[in-house]
């Protein structure tokens, strides 16, 4: 077979040559911009931004409009392509701007959104009636330039609207790109400078690309070089957001169970863990409810509904063949939407094992501090009442009266504590008998002379005397300063700084009167008092309980606080029982 150098049609020549290589071009701008967009659907992932979705749908469409174009026998095949060109013309610029407002985290809000759709919406609806009206082209007809077939057109009013909508486009997105360099430091600056780039490219492409180079539109290769970029961007945003990042690897590890149900309890299904801890959501049939007579759903219901009640209720442990798993009941969204319920099923065993002996651990070192506590507790009261008992020796008193009192003290409060209307605190009632013992403290400042003086004191040495009242006070306090009872610490204070107070005000150290006096001291001072009276002393025979019962109703009102007659009254049986035991 020969080469004839006969043109194929009349008037052939070398601009055949330039008119092929237009075509090729165009050819091969759509198929990398196919590339791309499959490269895309490779990595798609439903959290990519929508935008990011169209450009890669859009920029294949315009690249077709070209080839079309290129290949256009006439002029209305020509309009035809070129109307397909013009939707990447028209809708591209508004989804570069749109994806970098998403990309730099600059919230558009609804309207302003619908607004610019429906802008250049209507520029493209203009576009449309090229050929048939003024109003996008004043006028076009196909010529040959070059070799090329091209539209000649002159431009009608819309088309400068449309220029000017573009520029504008641009104009937005260059400036979110630098509002976000310098006010979103959350927004990766890699991402930054790839979406310039991309927004450089294609305005310097838009504007004077088709100059560089005779009847060739560089656009085409500026949008395929974005689609580049954006896969460079979508693959940082994979690593950028933290979310999804997690979400996939939580997924991935095969650790997590998930099972989804909608709002009515329908099964939406589960992933492989999940089955593989419980088989029986094999059993289950997607959309369909619960059925409550089957043991295992209707524990899952009674998680979800308790969940439904109160969102508080969104945990519980169950043991499982042998294994403790954690399950978190969480609602199920779609974007932002509540759709239903979603459980997590994570393997709880070994932390609560850990658990289980730190807590077998805390209660044996609680329960050895709480021995360790007591055992110094008891030291210390014990060192308490030794005290008391050294300085009871010095008085001239036939011993035992600390402990009678503790007895005496004790006797009312039991009373007390029986009678529904008194509030006393059992932790009160502890520590009034466990402060009985210390309410003498004071008399070991006072002089033995004194404190041993087998007659009547005179007023010299009872002023002396009454001292130890307010000095029992200091010693107590200095004993019991360092004490985390302060409830304890401070009646103990009291009981021994104003037993010696009467009700009628005549009392010392403070002479306070009525209820200024503490119920604690109140109540040590029957104790005190009647232990007094019955006892024998160096000075004294001991009263009978009669006698002594006479002095203490007497004092009723005068002496003693006359609410405590009642109990004092009640509490006498016991009083005289014990008195006549130690006897």
């Amino acid at each position: 077979m020969t080469h004839s150098d006969e043109p194929l049609w009349p008037g052939q020549d070398d601009s055949f040559t330039l008119l092929g290589m237009i075509a090729l071009y165009y050819d091969i701008m759509l198929a990398i911009s196919l590339v791309a967009m499959i490269v895309y659907l490779f990595a798609y992932h439903k959290h990519f931004d929508v935008h990011i979705t169209l450009l890669f749908v859009l920029v294949p469409i315009s690249n077709l409009g070209n080839v079309l174009l290129a290949y256009a026998p006439t002029l209305e095949a020509a309009l035809v392509a070129n109307k397909v060109v013009y939707i990447g013309a028209c809708y591209l610029q508004l989804i570069l701007m749109l994806a970098v407002f998403s990309l730099c985290q600059i919230k558009l809000s609804r309207w302003i959104r619908t607004g610019l759709v429906v802008l250049s919406t209507v520029v493209y609806l203009s576009a449309l009636t090229m050929g048939e009206s003024t109003l996008f082209y004043e006028s076009v007809a196909l010529e040959h330039s070059g070799g090329a077939t091209v539209l000649a057109k002159t431009y009608g009013p819309m088309h400068t609207v449309f220029i000017v909508m573009v520029l504008a486009y641009f104009v937005l997105s260059i400036g979110a790109i630098v509002f976000s360099y310098f006010r979103k430091n959350q927004v990766s600056r890699t991402t930054i400078y790839l979406l310039f780039l991309t927004e450089f490219v294609a305005l310097i492409s838009f504007f004077g690309g088709r100059f560089l180079v005779a009847n060739i539109e560089l656009l085409p290769a500026a949008y395929n070089l974005g689609l580049v970029l954006y896969l460079v961007i979508i693959y940082r945003i994979n690593l950028y957001d933290i979310t999804d990042t997690a979400i996939d690897s939580l997924v991935q590890t095969g650790d997590t169970g998930f099972v989804s149900f909608d709002f009515k309890f329908n099964y939406l299904g589960s992933n492989a863990t999940a089955k593989a801890i419980f088989p029986e959501l094999n059993d289950l049939t997607v959309d369909r409810p619960l059925d409550a007579s089957n043991p295992t759903n209707a524990r899952t219901l009674k998680w979800l509904k308790a969940f439904e009640e109160d969102e508080a209720n969104n945990e519980v442990h169950l043991e499982h063949d042998g294994r403790i798993y954690l399950i978190t009941v969480t609602h199920l969204y779609n974007g932002k939407r509540k759709t239903g319920y979603q459980l997590f099923i994570a393997d709880d065993t070994e932390r609560q094992r850990y658990i289980k002996l730190l807590n077998s651990y805390n209660a044996e070192l609680e329960s050895e501090v709480a021995q360790k506590t007591a055992h110094i507790v008891e030291m210390h009261d014990n060192l308490i009442l030794s005290m008391a008992t050294m300085v009871e020796s010095r008085d001239n008193s036939t011993g035992g009266h600390i402990r009678r009192t503790s007895e005496g003290v004790r006797l009312l409060i039991e009373e007390m504590r029986a009678d529904e209307t008194c509030d006393f605190t059992e932790k009160f009632c502890h520590d009034i008998v466990k402060a009985a013992p210390m309410h003498d403290l004071g008399k070991i400042a006072v002089d033995d002379a004194i404190l041993r003086k087998p007659g009547r004191f005179t007023p010299e040495e009872f002023e002396k005397m009454k001292a130890h009242a307010p000095e029992g006070a200091r010693i107590v306090h200095e004993i019991l300063k360092g004490t985390d009872d302060l409830e304890f610490h401070h009646i103990a204070e009291n009981v021994a700084h104003y037993h010696h107070e009467r009700w009628d005000g005549s009392g010392y150290p403070k002479g306070l009167a009525g209820e200024e006096i503490p119920i604690e001291a109140r109540i040590m001072a029957i104790a005190d008092v009647y232990d007094a009276l019955v006892s024998k002393r160096v000075y004294k025979e001991s009263m009978s309980f009669e006698q002594a019962d006479s002095i203490i109703m007497d004092g009723m009102g005068t002496q003693f606080d006359p609410a405590l007659e009642k109990y004092y009254l009640r509490a006498k049986p016991k009083f005289e029982q014990y008195y006549s035991e130690i006897d």
